[in-house]
Order: structure tokens, then sequence, then C-alpha cells
């Protein structure tokens, strides 16, 4: 029994260094970003004449290519974080099956 527990052990301590992925800073990046370009193109509409419940519905689609093309950078990161964490998640899954069934 105790050399059942040190296998245990010692696949629990190489899962337990791997950092978990951040992926709360991406994602509120990202979605201010979004609402940030919405808001700027909403205003600029309605500061050059076109008011109203039009100038909100044009700046809300405008804003859907323009922050595809600004925010990029961010989210390309998001998506690496997101599968990192997926990865990460993934092969964490396959080690607790494998203590579970026995195969250290």
């Amino acid at each position: 029994m105790a050399e059942r527990v040190e296998p245990t052990g010692s696949g629990a301590s190489s899962a337990g260094p791997a950092a978990p992925t951040r992926i709360a800073p991406w994602l509120a990046i990202y979605t201010v970003g979004r609402f940030a370009i919405a808001v700027a193109l909403v205003l600029l509409l309605w500061w050059l004449g076109l008011a109203g419940f039009l100038g909100l519905l044009l700046g809300v689609l405008l804003s859907m290519p323009v922050s595809y093309l600004l925010l990029r950078p961010s989210r390309d990161r998001l998506t690496a974080a997101l599968a990192a964490r997926s990865t990460a998640r993934k092969q964490a899954k396959a080690a607790r099956e494998a203590r579970l069934a026995g195969d250290d």
C-alpha cells in the first residue's frame, strides 16, 4: 500500500506546478474594447447628425468589422489562452483517469 501512495504523490506533484492560464484579463480587455468601439462609433454618428435609432443601429453594425480589425491581437491572445486552458484540462483529466484506473 505504501508503494501505491508514492506514485500518486509524484503524479499529483507533476500536475500541481502547472500554472493555470489566465483568461479573465484577456476576456475583459476584449469585451471592454468591443463596447468602447461601439460607443465611439455611435457617438461619432450622432455627432455627424445621424441621430436616433438609425445612428445607434448603424454604429453598432459598423462596430463589428472595426472591432474585428482593431482587436485582433487581444482576440488572438484570448484564443491562445482558451486553447492552453483546454489542453491543460484534457491532460489533467487523462492523468486523473489514469490514476483512477491504476495505470500509474
